[in-house]
């Protein structure tokens, strides 16, 4: 099994070293974000509002697996009441560089949740969580095809408030944009841990590495795959986001319905393009203090792709070659997701040498190495892909040119998410 280890600057493959991309990855990377502190959750304790009905204190929970949300109103401080915790934490079911992530009961209503506790105690932590909040709270409509925030909670030293898009009257909400734009820590001291929390719906079929590799292949499965990706692709589009870190690892399954639902996750280094420059120079803009933008989506199929964007972010197997150079646009996330649908139907795979995780990526056999096929078509644009990779395929030929159109060398070539969805209906509904 080939083995691809990131840790000498993304250059290491069975073993033996390649040249690293001229600029390296700048801004954005998952391995700039500071690691997470390892400690249990703590009971999380607020100030309410005024008209809390809880006239009468609670006792203090003992348990680390329970956090209590109450939030103030416009950073005014109210005489101190403990209130019951409305979400009960299970179990711990991920864990990155700079978040945890929980299964945890609402205790109101007896759901299901996934809790994801961001703690920003640096500026690039700080940066990928209010990448997040913009991207999943500028949205004004939900999509079945992705993940649902239900809310988010900043809290600070014992104290819970709840985030609203563009709360331009929260101290703390502005001071995680000053963080975030200045660069530097201004928000407490270490003592002082800032964390967000995203609740969101839970998704108990894990991610899409998980469900394709344990299954055996399943062609009806693939094409309402396919169907749903780009489905989700285009909604995003549509309102102006380009998510920026399409793999199956933040691609999840939720069972709930019987059939199985894909729910496109982690929105981390994601960008909401809406009041952005869409000039031809590089140059990323960070939203104002409101966040990224609502509303006003009238003719985005065009301008979603002309908005440039310039940090050179994602994970190596799916960044287009126009990313590694860091100039890029919403087409990039065309050309991951040729990579994630031609890995998923031919289950291309590779061992993480990080992760041990054997996970689902196409590459190119340069000798003994692998090689990123965004990377590879950088060196040699006039490299043709062998698109069905394996002799055996059952890809029809309509799937096949599909493919070789998202992952054109030139993002220009590239079918855009409106007509990609269309053309997928087409390719899907014909095989």
């Amino acid at each position: 099994m080939l083995i691809f280890d990131k840790k000498e600057g993304m250059d290491i493959c069975d073993g033996k070293k390649r040249r690293k991309v001229k600029g390296g990855m700048r801004g954005c990377r998952r391995s700039v974000a500071g690691k997470m502190r390892r400690e249990a959750c703590k009971v999380l304790r607020s100030l309410p509002v005024a008209d809390n009905n809880h006239p009468e204190p609670m006792e203090e929970e003992e348990d680390e697996d329970f956090f209590s949300i109450s939030f103030l109103r416009n950073d005014l401080l109210e005489p101190a009441v403990v209130v019951a915790p409305r979400y009960s934490l299970l179990r711990e079911v991920g864990r990155g560089s700079y978040g945890v992530v929980y299964e945890a009961i609402a205790r109101k209503t007896g759901a299901r949740v996934a809790v994801k506790r961001l703690q920003c105690d640096a500026p690039e932590n700080v940066e990928l969580a209010l990448a997040e909040f913009w991207a999943l709270a500028s949205l004004e409509d939900r999509h079945q095809n992705v993940v649902q925030l239900e809310e988010c909670v900043l809290q600070r030293n014992g104290l819970a408030q709840k985030m609203s898009h563009g709360n331009k009257r929260s101290k703390q909400y502005l001071r995680l944009v000053e963080t975030s734009l200045k660069g530097e820590r201004i928000l407490g001291y270490p003592a002082e841990p800032c964390y967000l929390w995203f609740v969101m719906e839970f998704c108990e079929g894990g991610d899409l590495n998980q469900y394709i590799l344990s299954r055996r292949p399943d062609p009806r499965t693939n094409k309402s795959f396919m169907r749903q990706l780009t489905s989700a692709v285009a909604f995003l589009h549509k309102n102006n986001i380009v998510h920026r870190d399409l793999k199956p690892d933040n691609i999840l399954i939720s069972q709930k319905s019987g059939s199985p639902v894909l729910k496109v996750a982690d929105f981390g280094l994601s960008k909401v393009c809406a009041g952005l420059s869409s000039g031809g120079k590089g140059g990323e803009d960070y939203p104002a203090a409101g966040g990224g933008g609502r509303g006003n989506n009238q003719n985005n199929v065009v301008n979603v792709n002309k908005f440039w964007l310039s940090s050179a972010c994602g994970s190596d197997f799916y960044m287009a070659p126009e990313v590694w150079e860091g100039h890029y646009t919403a087409k990039a996330d065309i050309f991951a997701l040729g990579i994630i649908i031609w890995a998923m139907i031919e289950r291309i795979t590779f061992i993480d040498a990080e992760s041990k995780r054997e996970l689902l990526g196409t590459y190119i056999r340069q000798g003994t190495e692998i090689v990123p096929v965004g990377e590879a078509l950088l060196e040699n644009p006039k490299m043709v892909l062998h698109i069905p990779q394996k002799t055996r395929s059952s890809m029809s030929e309509g799937v096949k040119k599909l493919l070789q159109d998202m992952l054109a060398v030139n993002p220009q070539d590239r079918p855009d998410a409106f007509q990609l969805e269309v053309r997928m209906d087409q390719v899907t509904c014909a095989a």
